[in-house]
């Protein structure tokens, strides 16, 4: 396989997938169903690119059910007043949950995460690929990773700089990682190179693709 021109091909046909956003609609209730009863709190995701499925919404509201679930007001002084903190708080700022975004160590090649929320200052990385600006940095214990293509033993293709394989090899404890993409970027004879790094699984608008 040629994978520079199946990645061409393939980022292609996302672009001009003319059911897109019903795609992106249907990989949203996949990843929320997914995430529920998850024990992780902390989680690293990115910010889509060249018509990738969106992670964003799905996980703000997975960070915004912390807040809002019964167990959460009831350790509050007070509902009355829980409620006027939501009015008046960010809900980032009062979850439990957090959420990074990946921020290009330029000297390494390697990815750190730092904290994100809807409306938090951002400005362009390296790439031209916006990240957060002057957030803290966390730790991610999932890691939600884009795939352009993807094929059987959890093997993705990405954009072909390395970052995330070079950002697994150096966390411990790896953190558990899900691949994000659409139906479309299933290649069942994609094969691994010596220094990729198998994802635990991967979802599309159809499910999980793997493990199958």
């Amino acid at each position: 396989m040629d994978k520079l021109s199946t990645r061409k091909a393939l980022v292609q046909s996302r672009l001009d997938m003319p059911d897109r956003l019903a795609r992106a609609d249907l990989l949203q209730r996949v990843m929320r169903i997914w995430l529920v009863g998850s024990p992780h709190e902390v989680i690293g995701a990115y910010w889509p690119i060249k018509g990738e499925f969106d992670p964003l919404p799905a996980l703000y509201r997975w960070q915004e059910d912390a807040v809002l679930a019964p167990e959460f007001k009831e350790n509050t002084a007070s509902a009355q007043a829980g409620q006027a903190q939501l009015a008046t708080e960010s809900i980032a700022g009062r979850s439990p949950r957090k959420i990074g975004l990946p921020v290009v160590n330029k000297l390494h090649k390697t990815l750190t995460f730092h904290a994100w929320y809807p409306g938090c200052p951002m400005e362009e990385d390296a790439y031209g690929i916006p990240k957060p600006k002057d957030t803290e940095v966390i730790v991610p214990t999932l890691l939600f990773v884009p795939c352009v293509g993807y094929g059987p033993g959890g093997y993705r293709l990405g954009y072909g700089g390395g970052f995330y394989d070079r950002t697994l090899a150096t966390l411990s404890p790896r953190p558990v990682t899900v691949g994000l993409g659409f139906s479309h970027g299933w290649l069942p004879d994609l094969l691994p190179e010596p220094h990729d790094i198998a994802l635990d699984v991967l979802l599309n608008d159809q499910g999980v693709a793997w493990p199958l």
